[in-house]
């Protein structure tokens, strides 16, 4: 499956280390597309294992993680406002 995962990490109760242990993990899994941003391909068993991980530091009371899911990525329309950054473009 393709997905799009989004994390909002509150600055209270210790905000930057769980954001940076929150970041390390999603950059695992799928790749960093933009600030709290991050999207590819991945299996049940690695998203299983993604949310697994990220519940030991995602706090429920201040921060939040949304994952949007499609089949594959030819079902997503993505377009671009503004700046375009090609994450993949030191790839040959």
């Amino acid at each position: 499956m393709y997905v799009v995962l989004v994390y909002d990490i509150s600055k209270n109760n210790n905000g930057q280390k769980r954001w940076s242990h929150v970041f390390k993990i999603c950059k695992k899994y799928l790749s960093h597309i933009q600030n709290s941003v991050f999207e590819g391909e991945i299996t049940k068993v690695q998203l299983t294992k993604l949310q697994q991980e990220l519940k030991t530091y995602i706090d429920k009371q201040e921060d939040s993680v949304i994952i949007f899911k499609s089949r594959q990525e030819k079902w997503l329309n993505k377009e671009f406002w503004g700046r375009e950054d090609d994450k993949t473009s030191f790839f040959l």
